[in-house]
Parts: C-alpha cells; sequence; structure tokens
C-alpha cells in the first residue's frame, strides 16, 4: 500500500470515528422514517397518475364506442340512399375507430398491471414503514433510557468522589481534633500537678507545696493499702 493509500485509510478512519461520535441515533431514526415516507407518498403518487391515464383511456374508448354507433347509423343510411361509396367510407372510418379502441383497451390493459404491481409495492413498503416506525420508537426509548443511565452514572460517579473528598476531609478534621484535645488534657494535667503554672491562676508557691504534699499523702496511703491486700 502507497503512502497515500494509507494516508487516505487514516483520514477516512478518523473522519468515520468523528462522524459516529457526534451521531445522535434519535435524529438518525426520525432522518430515514422520513425518506421512507417520502418514497411511500412517491409510490402512491404514481399510482395515482396511472389510475388517472387510465381513466383517461377509459374515457377515450367509451367516446370512440359512441362514434362506432354513430357510424353504423350512417352506413345503413348510405346504403339505403344507395350511396354504397359513402358506405365504404364510413366502414373504413369504422375499422380505424375499432383499431383505436383496441389500442386503448391494450394500453388500458398495460395501465391495470403496471397499478396492480405499484400497488403490491406500495403495500409491502407500508408494511416496511409501520414495522420501522415500530423498531425505531423501541430503539429510541431504549437509546433515551440508556443515555438517562449513562448521566446518572455519571453523576453518582462524580457525587462519589465529591463524597470521598468530604470524608477525607472529616477524616483530618476528627484527627485534629483529637490532637486538640489530647493536648488541652495534658496541659490541664500539668497544670493540676503543678508542672505547669496556670497563667490565669492566683496560686502561689505555698499552695502549690501544699497540693504536692496532699498528692504524696494520697499515694502513700494508696500504696499501704496496696501492701496489706497483697500481705493478708
Amino acid at each position: 500500500m502507497g503512502l497515500l493509500a494509507r494516508i487516505s485509510t487514516v483520514f477516512k478512519s478518523k473522519i468515520n470515528k468523528v462522524v459516529n461520535e457526534m451521531e445522535n441515533p434519535q435524529e438518525t431514526l426520525d432522518y430515514s422514517y422520513e425518506k421512507q415516507l417520502e418514497l411511500l407518498q412517491n409510490v402512491r403518487r404514481n399510482i395515482t397518475n396511472v389510475v388517472t391515464a387510465k381513466k383517461r383511456l377509459e374515457l377515450q374508448t367509451v367516446k370512440l364506442r359512441n362514434d362506432l354507433s354513430k357510424i353504423d347509423n350512417q352506413t345503413k343510411e348510405a346504403l339505403r340512399q344507395e350511396r354504397e361509396d359513402l358506405a365504404r367510407l364510413s366502414l373504413e372510418r369504422k375499422m380505424h375507430l375499432e383499431q383505436q379502441i383496441q389500442d386503448l383497451e391494450q394500453q388500458v390493459s398495460g395501465l391495470n398491471q403496471e397499478q396492480e404491481k405499484l400497488v403490491q409495492v406500495e403495500n409491502r413498503l407500508r408494511a416496511k414503514v409501520d414495522s420501522f416506525r415500530t423498531k425505531k420508537e423501541v430503539i429510541k426509548a431504549q437509546y433515551s433510557a440508556s443515555e438517562a443511565q449513562v448521566k446518572i452514572g455519571e453523576a453518582m460517579s462524580g457525587l462519589s468522589e465529591e463524597m470521598a473528598d468530604v470524608g477525607t476531609a472529616i477524616e483530618r478534621a476528627e484527627h485534629k481534633t483529637q490532637e486538640m484535645q489530647a493536648r488541652a488534657s495534658a496541659i490541664d494535667e500539668l497544670i493540676a500537678s503543678g508542672t505547669l503554672e496556670d497563667p490565669l491562676g492566683n496560686q502561689d508557691s505555698v499552695e502549690t507545696e501544699l497540693r504536692r504534699l496532699q498528692t504524696e499523702s494520697r499515694l502513700e496511703d494508696e500504696l499501704a493499702r496496696l501492701k496489706k491486700e497483697v500481705t493478708e
């Protein structure tokens, strides 16, 4: 394959891809249905034209048959008048009219056959159009439902991502809150034990020492109690 052929193949592939992405199946189905309706209307129009032409020929045939009746009367009258020459002319005209009538009847017969064919075509085409219309509506409904599902799925996917971000933010906030609570508790404990002075408190060195002695006394009492439980 030459370079130009490869470039053409790639170009066609790109164009088909773009067209496929831009194509709306619902619009395509409606357009195809409209085209089928146009074709059906053309067939019906042709049937109407054939019927009109046939009726016109039938009227001409009726007129010629009426003329034949007049010619028969004229021929008889010419013979009564002993005008054989006129009778001969009338008969010649009659034969000419009979040939015209025969030709017209053949044309009418041909138009009847053409009408029957077109009616059969119209029936088959109408059945196909009706079937396509039903199938078209089903496909359009399925496409709409699928499209809605895709949009909902995309929306839910975006919502899941947002909720994940929110969950992460909440987790970070809870972690920081726990750290802050632990730090506050530690500070309170250090202040209570006297290790850390409360800048807002009014404690003096005597009170601090008394608090320390009380803590040591409780510690000694608790230790003595435990020793007694162990030795008993």
